[in-house]
């Protein structure tokens, strides 16, 4: 089945499962997905391991029922994006006491080529 066949939020949430691994013992960074015609093109993680001004203990990092709630947390914030199809989501997330907190930032982007043909 192609990424075309999928509904974003499975995309998302088929993204998030393979970078899984990786999301596991993190404690904090961005996941970027790039989205083209509603379907996810490429993702990853921008990870940000310490903050230089902060002495305290690096936790552990995220388990994997925190994971699993990152997931679900990004898949609940879909519900925000309407009236595109193409541009970038970000999830900024923090492992603060044992709690996941959750940023998201969506840009859309336009194809100047489109609109010209519209003309």
């Amino acid at each position: 089945m192609s990424s075309n066949q999928l509904s974003l939020a499975r995309q998302v949430d088929l993204a998030l499962e393979k970078l899984g691994g990786e999301l596991k013992g993190m404690s904090a960074g961005t996941i970027v997905l790039q989205i083209r015609d509603d379907s996810i093109g490429r993702f990853g993680i921008r990870h940000l391991p310490v903050d230089c001004a902060d002495r305290a203990p690096v936790s552990a990092g995220m388990t994997a029922e925190q994971v699993l709630e990152l997931r679900q947390l990004a898949i609940e914030a879909l519900k925000h994006k309407s009236g595109w199809t193409h541009g970038e989501i970000c999830y900024d997330f923090l492992l603060k006491q044992g709690r996941i907190l959750v940023s998201v930032q969506s840009e859309s982007n336009y194809n100047m080529e489109l609109i010209a043909l519209d003309i």
